[in-house]
Formats: C-alpha cells, sequence, structure tokens
C-alpha cells in the first residue's frame, strides 16, 4: 500500500510539473480586435518571427494556428507557454460582409465557410487551455453579445482569464467601459500595432501563468 500511494505521489507531481512547463494559453476576442497583432507582438520580441498575417478585412485568421514554444523573461522570471491564436468569434457570419471589401462572390463565400468553421474550432480548442487572453478593442463598446458569449464560455469551464483591451491608440479607446463590463477580471490596456503598454502587458501574462 504504501508504494501504491509513493506512485501516485510521484504521479501527481509529475503531471502538476508537466502541466506547469506546458501551459497552453488561447487568445480569443472577436474578429479585428487585434488577437494576432498582439501575437506577432509577443513572437516577435521573442522569438524574432511573427505567427500569422493581418489585415483589415475581418476573419483574415480562419483557422486555429499555434507557436509551440514562446518562452518569456520578465524582472528576472520565466515563463513558457504554447501560444495558440484562434479565429475571431462572432454570432454572424454573412458572405456579404465581405463584398464590401472588393471581393468577388465566390471568394466571400468560401471566405464565410472558412470562418464559420474557424468559430467552431475555436470553441472546441477551449477545452485543452489552461489559460485564455481576450483581446477587445478598446474603442468598441464591450457590451456586445459576441463578447458576453465568449466570456460567458469561460465562466463556465473555470478557465483563468486576461482581458486585454486593444488599440488604446485610437481616440475612442476606453479600457474603463471594458472594466466596467467585465469587473471580476483583470484589464489592462494595449496597443499591439505600436507596442504601447506591453511592459503592463507581460506583467499581466506572469499574474495570469500563477493562476493555472
Amino acid at each position: 500500500m504504501l508504494q501504491v500511494l509513493r506512485d501516485f505521489s510521484k504521479r501527481v507531481l509529475r503531471n502538476l510539473f508537466n502541466r506547469r512547463e506546458n501551459i497552453k494559453i488561447g487568445f480569443y476576442g472577436p474578429p479585428n480586435a487585434g488577437k494576432t497583432s498582439l501575437a506577432n507582438r509577443i513572437c516577435k520580441d521573442w522569438t524574432g518571427e511573427e505567427l500569422g498575417q493581418v489585415s483589415k478585412v475581418p476573419h483574415e485568421t480562419r483557422h486555429v494556428q499555434f507557436k509551440e514554444k514562446v518562452e518569456i523573461s520578465y524582472k528576472g522570471k520565466k515563463l513558457t507557454f504554447k501560444m495558440v491564436d484562434t479565429p475571431g468569434i462572432a454570432t454572424k457570419i454573412d458572405y456579404e460582409d465581405f463584398l464590401k471589401y472588393g471581393m468577388k462572390k465566390n471568394e466571400a463565400k468560401k471566405r464565410a465557410k472558412e470562418a464559420t468553421q474557424g468559430i467552431i474550432d475555436s470553441i472546441q480548442w477551449l477545452d485543452d487551455m489552461d489559460a485564455v487572453i481576450v483581446v477587445l478593442d478598446s474603442s468598441e463598446n464591450p457590451y456586445s453579445q459576441v463578447n458576453i458569449t465568449i466570456i460567458g464560455n469561460l465562466v463556465a469551464r473555470k478557465i483563468p482569464v486576461l482581458i486585454v483591451g486593444n488599440k488604446i491608440d485610437l481616440k475612442k479607446a476606453d479600457t474603463k467601459k471594458i472594466q466596467a463590463a467585465f469587473p471580476e477580471y483583470d484589464v489592462v490596456g494595449i496597443s499591439a500595432k505600436d507596442g504601447i503598454n506591453m511592459e503592463e502587458f507581460y506583467e499581466s501574462l506572469f499574474k495570469l501563468a500563477k493562476k493555472v
């Protein structure tokens, strides 16, 4: 019996160690909030290469993409994690919306179909996440159905969350509205495009990892 208890303890400790070493952090949010821009900023800062393409056209990211190992050093501490960048979550996708960006009908329909599948994949990947960074456009109304749906899914799964209010370089940006909408979570305002306030973001990222 004593040996069984020892073996059990070893397995528990090994699983805990592996969990700490292989943290999976997902980037979630509505389309065009800046998830991939933030992922690119982090990857460029710490790995020297970007993760994916960005565009003004919604749903540029339509497939889950990831960086297997990202190692960050901050104030003498190190954090290693798997970065998972997901397609933007939307409650409705209409191919006609893409026609406004000069796409042909067939191309727009294909993009809409891929974007819909991307949303399904994003939700499925939630079950594999240890923590999630929700990226919102701080110049937009945070009280949207999409944002509430995303947060609701995370609450149901009891996943640690950090909310990033991106695009603080815009005049309409207001991270206080995001904090008021989701007071139970830490909110940090940044500009992924310009690299503004990334120091505070990295500090918040380490706090998030401690909750895993």
